[in-house]
C-alpha cells in the first residue's frame, strides 16, 4: 500500500509536470503569433516584447527579437524574485525562456537553423500583403491564446507582469494601470522607431501604433476568457412555493442536483426554501418552462458559470 504523503507527491509531480508541458505549448503559441504574423507587420505588443521588436527594427532586423526579450527579462526576473519571492521561479524562468527560444526558432535565428523563417512563407507574405487586419488578428488570438494558457498554469513571461506586480506590491499601483501606462509607452516608442527609420511605406506609424493598440484589447480580451473560461455553465437561484415541486423535476428528469436552502422572505417575513442548480446553456430554457409551468409566480435568476467541478460537468484544465 502507498504511503499517503508518497501518493500526494507522486500527484504533485504529475501536476508539475503536465503545467510544464502546457507552458511550453502556451509559449510555443504565443511566439508563433509574435514571430510569424506580428514582427513583420510591424504591429508591436505591450511589455518586453513589444520592446524588443523596436529594438529589433532600430538595429536594421539585425538584433533577433527572441534573444532581446531574453536579455531584457533576466533582470526583471532578478527583480522578481528579490522583491517577490518563488513564485518567479521556475515557471517564470521557463515561460520567458522558452517564448524567446520558440520565436528565434520560427524565424530562423537560431544558428544552424535558418532555414525554417516561417515568417517568410508564401501564405504568410501574400497575407501580410493583401489582408493586413486579418493577419493582425491572427497574430493577437495566438499571442492571447499563449499567453492565457500559461497564466492558466500558473507561469509568466516575466516582463510587464513583475513591474505590475512589484509595483502593487512597493508602491501600491494597481496592476492594470501599470500594464497600461507600459504598454502605450512601448508602443509610442515603437512608433516613433518606425516612422524616423521610414520602415513601412504603406502604412503610417501611427495606423500600425493604432492597430498596435488594437492588438491589445484582443489579447488581453483572450487571456481573460482562457484564464475564466468560457460561459458553458449557467447557475439559476429558483425563489418559489413549490421548491418540492421543482426540485423533484431538476433531480429526477433534468438529471441536475439541486440544493435548497432555508431562508425567509424579507416582505412576507414568511419562512420559505431557495433553490440552487447548475444547468447547461441548452438546458436553461426548459429549466425556466418547467419552473414556470409549476409555479407562474416563482422568481428565478440565472448567472454564467465559467468553471464547474463535480459529477455532470467536466474540468476545464
Amino acid at each position: 500500500m502507498v504511503a499517503p504523503s508518497t501518493l500526494a507527491r507522486s500527484i504533485a509531480n504529475k501536476g508539475m509536470l503536465r503545467d510544464y508541458l502546457v507552458i511550453l505549448v502556451g509559449a510555443f503559441i504565443m511566439a508563433v503569433g509574435i514571430a510569424v504574423f506580428l514582427v513583420d507587420a510591424k504591429v508591436v505588443p505591450g511589455g518586453v516584447s513589444g520592446l524588443s521588436m523596436a529594438l529589433h527594427y532600430l538595429s536594421g532586423n539585425r538584433i533577433p527579437v527572441g534573444l532581446m526579450m531574453w536579455v531584457f527579462n533576466i533582470p526583471l526576473y532578478l527583480w522578481g524574485i528579490r522583491e517577490l519571492g518563488k513564485q518567479f521561479g521556475v515557471r517564470t524562468l521557463v515561460g520567458f525562456t522558452s517564448n524567446a527560444l520558440f520565436i528565434d526558432l520560427l524565424r530562423g535565428d537560431l544558428p544552424g537553423l535558418g532555414s525554417i523563417r516561417l515568417h517568410e512563407h508564401p501564405a504568410i507574405v501574400n497575407l501580410r500583403e493583401t489582408d493586413f487586419l486579418f493577419m493582425v488578428l491572427i497574430g493577437s488570438v495566438l499571442l492571447g491564446l499563449g499567453l492565457g494558457i500559461i497564466f492558466k498554469f500558473r507561469g509568466t513571461t516575466a516582463g510587464s507582469d513583475v513591474i505590475a506586480a512589484v509595483g502593487q506590491k512597493r508602491w501600491g499601483l494597481k496592476p492594470g494601470v501599470v500594464f497600461m501606462v507600459v504598454d502605450s509607452l512601448v508602443i509610442t516608442f515603437a512608433g516613433i522607431v518606425i516612422h524616423l527609420r521610414g520602415l513601412d511605406v504603406e502604412r503610417p506609424a501611427l495606423v500600425l501604433s493604432l492597430y498596435a493598440f488594437f492588438l491589445l484589447f484582443i489579447s488581453s480580451r483572450l487571456v481573460d476568457v482562457i484564464i475564466d473560461g468560457f460561459d458553458y455553465a449557467r447557475s439559476a437561484i429558483i425563489i418559489s412555493s413549490k421548491p418540492e415541486e421543482i426540485g423533484q423535476h431538476v433531480v429526477e428528469d433534468m438529471g441536475r442536483g439541486a440544493t435548497a436552502v432555508e431562508a425567509m422572505g424579507v416582505f412576507t417575513n414568511q419562512p420559505r426554501k431557495v433553490l440552487y442548480t447548475v444547468v447547461s446553456r441548452k438546458e436553461v430554457g426548459t429549466l425556466v418552462q418547467v419552473v414556470k409551468a409549476i409555479d407562474p409566480q416563482a422568481f428565478v435568476i440565472v448567472n454564467n458559470v465559467h468553471e464547474v467541478l463535480g459529477e455532470g460537468f467536466r474540468s476545464r484544465i
